[in-house]
């Protein structure tokens, strides 16, 4: 017999979810400007193999929305465990975030960043509404991984696998 449902709580749903480790990506693309954007999202996920589909969220307020929305392609970089700082400065307001970074140029010039543990290439193909946020579905056309361990979010803190 299940209890009876108390009143729905934001804050304990945003915590509960805290609960659940992820890793951490930059995402990372060549707006319609030639400007870089790079932010931090922790919400990534693979939707499919064949074909190869990847899916992560974005804010509706954030700043970058448009032109993500926009772009042909971006790149998904898993942050591996020494790159605490490098996920702290892309979500940042910092004005030019990629002004110390190591990078080259990907598919549609994405930066693809320096010694991160995995990189997704990704054409931006599907963008849905879900509430508050924006999902993006893409197509994978290229990836590569190193031997790396990956940084890892836990209960609102940075964690590493032991």
């Amino acid at each position: 017999m299940r209890t009876p449902a108390l009143p729905f709580d934001s804050s304990t749903f945003r915590r509960t979810l805290g609960m659940f480790a992820t890793g951490i990506t930059v995402i990372t693309a060549r707006a319609r400007d030639g400007s870089l954007i790079g932010l931090t999202v922790n919400s990534f996920n693979s939707v499919s193999l064949t074909p190869p589909l990847v899916v992560w969220s974005l804010a509706n307020t954030s700043t970058a929305l448009a032109e993500l929305e926009a772009c042909e392609y971006y790149a998904i970089n898993v942050l591996a465990a020494d790159q605490e700082a490098l996920s702290n400065l892309f979500a940042s307001k910092a004005a030019d975030r990629f002004a110390n970074v190591a990078w080259e140029p990907g598919l549609g010039g994405a930066p693809v960043l320096a010694d991160c543990c995995a990189v997704f290439e990704v054409r931006n193909t599907l963008r849905h509404p879900g509430g508050d946020h924006v999902m993006f579905v893409g197509e994978v056309e290229r990836c590569d991984r190193t031997e790396r361990a990956p940084l890892i979010f836990f209960n609102g803190r940075y964690c590493q696998l032991s």
